[in-house]
């Protein structure tokens, strides 16, 4: 089973246990998996984030932007995907035109995500498997321009449009080239193909991680074009530069198969890092070079160093969520700004992972949809769980939490008198957990607020970060409790907004993921708890059941479908019915996978494993 998967779908082997984990254990194996991102060559001739020919691209592709930000007139950047990779589209296509309505430029970033901007908040997976809805989406945005730069995203992977061919090394697949990928969806290859239709104006840039050979040969539904066609054109435009592929491999998730987090991380490091590189070539007349690349992509590796140093403290917020989780408590990302963004972002993400319910991790922004400034503006009529600002919070939660919940609040310097002002209001009006995660906590603002945060809040984390000394050098202060570290790093074009982003990303991931973990929605180390709404999320979990039970693949198909249906036989009409009328039905059913698991493990009848699963929610516990 695991040799025939791409390197995203292994499981790790780092993590095998996590479901007996502590919270400090837990949050080590992240840890030491989010360390495996940077990992240099292991000689074996295969693309990592610091391999030459990775940072070369990276290189082009930068003043490809830079060209479009010195002449932007009829020309555009698209940044698009599909769940995880559309929402980090969103949150970078944001950044960079804040940045660049800063400098009174014009705005050339635009975002596309399947689903519309509803599947910013929430999970919406059929539109991923649409081709031609991604190509008329992506022609609409760039209707009348005449040059157009666009990313197609993928840090998550559809193996059902993959071919299962053997590996026979560890953390990676192989091409005669080394180079890697990891397709998502037909929306996005809809999207590829268009641009390969239209060289006159579109430049396709695609980014992922894992081989590029494993694409299938095999026909899209609604499409002329398959994967494998769609990549031999890019192959073959990669030399004169009409096409580009980004693809390092970072190794395999730490939940199996959970690409918001490594894939998620990995692909906010290249984008901003060649967005970065390209502004400043453009506005500072810093060229783009290698050396550029590669020094921002060691100061994203100083952030997850200097993240990961407070182990002790994210230990604490995840013991207090997981807690909250397992006593049918709430956890509330309360923030402001783009690291408010990525708690909508993460706890969007902990339905279609962990099967939770959308009230079990919220994320509010201060000033809503104002703020956010999304394409379609305001969702509030779509329902509560499109309720995301500081006011709805204080008018919908506030009044229902009790002390099995836990609030985190997510600020800079910029929001912290105001979050001074909030958890005092939740303080005085409530006894909760209050936890609180400070992205940045500088000295300037410790004699103002110190003795605040440390009496109204049950947990503070405080982390230090770089800030710039003269024009070529940044010098690292980070304090602990007992003594201080010292590093210089050359100058890079990052900006410090950007480092705490990625630093909130990885707390947040590890705040959520070992809440869940906690609360047993994670079998070893493979996602059980998870919707089968699409065509790739039922054979991942059809190979799921196929690897955790041992059984052939036929019987855990047949498993799956019991559990779908909800049927002790299943009848020839459910048998002969295609994939996708099973994922219809799937929508309206929950614990699918851990019910299908329990009838494979111990043969017993869907009623009885039924009545287990109400019994025990923890799978391991049941099957024991």
């Amino acid at each position: 089973y695991e040799p025939s998967l791409p390197v995203s779908e292994k499981s790790n082997p780092l993590t095998g246990d996590i479901d007996r984990a502590s919270a400090s254990t837990i949050v080590r194996m992240l840890q030491a998996c989010d360390g495996q991102m940077f990992e240099e060559d292991a000689g074996v001739g295969y693309q990592r984030l610091f391999s030459k020919e990775v940072v070369e691209t990276m290189v082009e592709v930068a003043k490809k932007v830079e060209l479009i930000l010195k002449d932007p007139q009829d020309s555009l950047v698209v940044l698009s995907g599909c769940g995880t990779s559309g929402r980090i589209a969103f949150l970078i296509a944001s950044c960079f035109n804040k940045r660049l309505k800063d400098i009174s430029q014009s705005l050339v970033f635009s975002y596309i995500i399947a689903g519309g901007d509803r599947a910013l908040f929430s999970s919406h997976e059929a539109p991923e498997d649409d081709g031609r809805l991604g190509m008329l989406m992506l022609k609409e945005a760039c209707e009348g321009k005449k040059r157009v730069l666009f990313f197609g995203i993928s840090c998550g992977l559809s193996v059902s449009h993959f071919a299962l061919v053997r590996f026979f090394f560890f953390f990676l697949g192989y091409r005669s080239n080394g180079s890697f990928l990891n397709v998502q969806a037909p929306f996005v290859a809809g999207q590829l193909d268009f641009c390969l239709q239209h060289p006159e104006v579109y430049i396709p840039v695609l980014i992922g991680f894992n081989p590029a050979h494993q694409a299938r040969n095999e026909p899209i539904a609604g499409c002329t074009f398959t994967f494998h066609s769609v990549m031999q054109r890019m192959l073959e435009l990669e030399q004169s530069q009409k096409a580009f592929i980004v693809s390092p491999a970072v190794g395999p998730e730490a939940i199996s198969g959970s690409s918001r987090m490594k894939g998620g991380s990995a692909t906010m490091i290249l984008l901003e890092v060649i967005l970065s590189a390209a502004q400043a070539a453009a506005f500072t007349r810093a060229p783009v070079t290698e050396k550029v690349i590669l020094q921002s992509m060691l100061a994203y590796k100083s952030t997850v160093d200097v993240t990961y140093s407070h182990t002790e403290r994210i230990s604490t917020l995840v013991e207090a969520a997981g807690k909250s989780l397992r006593c049918s408590g709430r956890v509330c990302y309360l923030g402001w700004g783009s690291l408010a963004v990525l708690g909508l972002i993460d706890a969007s993400e902990c339905n279609p992972t962990f099967g939770a319910d959308y009230e079990d991790v919220r994320g509010f922004i201060a000033g809503g949809y104002a703020e956010l400034n999304n394409n379609e503006g305001p969702l509030t009529s779509l329902g509560p769980d499109f309720s995301i600002s500081h006011e709805d919070f204080l008018r919908l939660i506030l009044p229902l939490l009790t002390d099995r919940d836990t609030v985190l609040l997510l600020f800079t310097r910029s929001g912290i008198y105001l979050s001074i002002y909030v958890s005092m209001y939740l303080s005085i009006y409530l006894s909760i957990y209050l936890s609180i995660y400070l992205s940045i906590y500088l000295s300037i603002y410790l004699s103002i607020c110190h003795v605040f945060v440390q009496n109204l809040c049950s947990s503070t984390l405080q982390i230090s970060w770089p800030s710039p000394l003269t024009e070529g050098s940044v010098q690292m202060v980070t304090h602990t409790d007992t003594h201080t570290h010292r590093h210089t790093h050359t100058h890079t074009p990052l900006s410090l907004c950007q480092q705490w982003e990625l630093s909130t990303k990885l707390l947040l991931n590890a705040v959520s993921t070992g809440a869940h973990v906690l609360k047993g929605k994670v079998y070893q180390n493979h996602m059980v708890d998870v919707q089968v709404t699409n065509t790739k999320l039922f054979r991942r979990a059809a190979r799921l059941l196929q690897k955790l039970s041992g059984h052939p693949k036929l019987q855990c198909e047949e498993a799956l479908l019991k559990a779908i249906y909800q049927s002790e036989q299943l009848t020839s009409d459910i048998t002969s019915s295609d994939v996708g009328t099973h994922t219809l039905v799937a929508k309206h059913r929950t614990r699918v996978v851990p019910l299908a698991l329990i009838l494979l493990l111990t043969n017993c009848s869907l009623k009885e494993a039924e009545s287990r699963l109400q019994q025990q929610p923890i799978v391991r516990e049941v099957v024991v």
